[in-house]
């Protein structure tokens, strides 16, 4: 393996990227019979993963933003992915407004299915079904129903739906905490809930939509009142998703921290399945030949002191300098 001679935080992440492309085990994909169809259609092989198990990577955010500088990082979309996520959201609606595409094939398939199965004259291809969300108000009939995700990392932590027919916030719930016993150990939001996962889920709310990848953050303060963020992702794209997840809970850590009074620390980040999908390895071989760049750094508005008041336009990152974005098709693999 090549040997640095300077330990950039980037090369965590690079080095993971080479040590799975030349050591993982491959191993095959579930898809559904829709997406093989696809595949089939289009004349392309089925792809595959090539993972290792039980990996980490940790970024000291006194060292900078840990916004990928060896490949340009779509920004926007994780600001407003993540505001999506913490305003307890699972409408795909504000998304759209916003001209983030994160979300629109799992909506989109969700209706594409139901019509092929009960109104083939109402099917729409994904452009026309996103288009009509976008039209549309957020109260319509069609957006409520066909923009909802339901199984979405928001509601899980923001509205998790209780036994007794509460709607529990868990990040309300760990920022208060933060604020009051700083130094229990006990501040963990999850997103795992079995209810809704695949045939666990009952009836009436299954979706086609991977159990949560990012499954559960855990909040940990440390000497000198640093708060640290340890997520575990079970399962971790590492070309195309985890790049967004190393800035997006960086970033909810430092908005954490600044709600709470307390010092960002460590964004600590446990990966299950380290994979590489095997129609991404050309672009994984191209990024790690290049160099990483300084980090930027990110400033967010001072004067906001509760996690609920967040806007886009509190956000200014400085000093982003990234070699050109290197492109790659998402492999959907949602189903049961």
């Amino acid at each position: 393996m090549k040997q640095w001679t300077y330990m950039h935080p980037e090369f965590q992440y690079l080095n993971l990227l080479e040590d799975i492309l030349n050591n993982g085990t491959d191993k095959k994909l579930f898809l559904t019979p829709e997406v093989q169809k696809q595949y089939e259609e289009q004349g392309e092989e089925l792809p595959y993963i090539r993972s290792s198990i039980g990996r980490q990577m940790r970024f000291d955010l006194s060292q900078g933003f840990p916004l990928l500088t060896t490949k340009k990082i779509f920004l926007r979309g994780i600001i407003h992915e993540l505001i999506w996520f913490l305003n307890g959201d699972s409408n795909i609606k504000y998304l759209v407004d916003n001209d983030v595409h994160i979300w629109d094939e799992w909506a989109w398939k969700r209706y594409h299915k139901y019509c092929l199965e009960n109104c083939p004259e109402k099917d729409m291809n994904q452009e026309e079904f996103i288009q009509k969300i976008k039209d549309e108000s957020a109260d319509s009939q069609f957006v409520q129903e066909w923009g909802e995700l339901l199984t979405i990392y928001g509601r899980m932590w923001r509205k998790w739906p209780a036994s007794d027919g509460r709607k529990i916030d868990q990040v309300q719930w760990a920022i208060n905490g933060l604020k009051k016993r700083p130094y229990r150990k006990s501040y963990v939001v999850s997103a795992w809930n079995p209810e809704y996962i695949y045939e666990m889920a009952t009836p009436d709310k299954q979706r086609e939509i991977p159990p949560f990848c990012h499954t559960m953050y855990h909040l940990v303060v440390t000497e000198e009142n640093k708060l640290n963020l340890l997520l575990y992702q079970r399962s971790g794209d590492m070309f195309l998703g985890v790049p967004f997840n190393i800035a997006s809970y960086s970033l909810l850590l430092l908005m954490i921290a600044q709600v709470t009074g307390l010092e960002p620390g460590h964004f600590i980040h446990n990966l299950g399945d380290a994979h590489i999908y095997s129609n991404h390895f050309e672009q994984v071989k191209e990024q790690i030949q290049r160099e990483p760049k300084p980090l930027p750094n990110m400033n967010i508005n001072p004067e906001i002191k509760e996690i609920d008041e967040f806007n886009y336009e509190d956000f200014n990152l400085e000093g982003y300098d990234y070699h050109p974005p290197l492109k790659a098709k998402i492999v959907n693999v949602g189903g049961f």
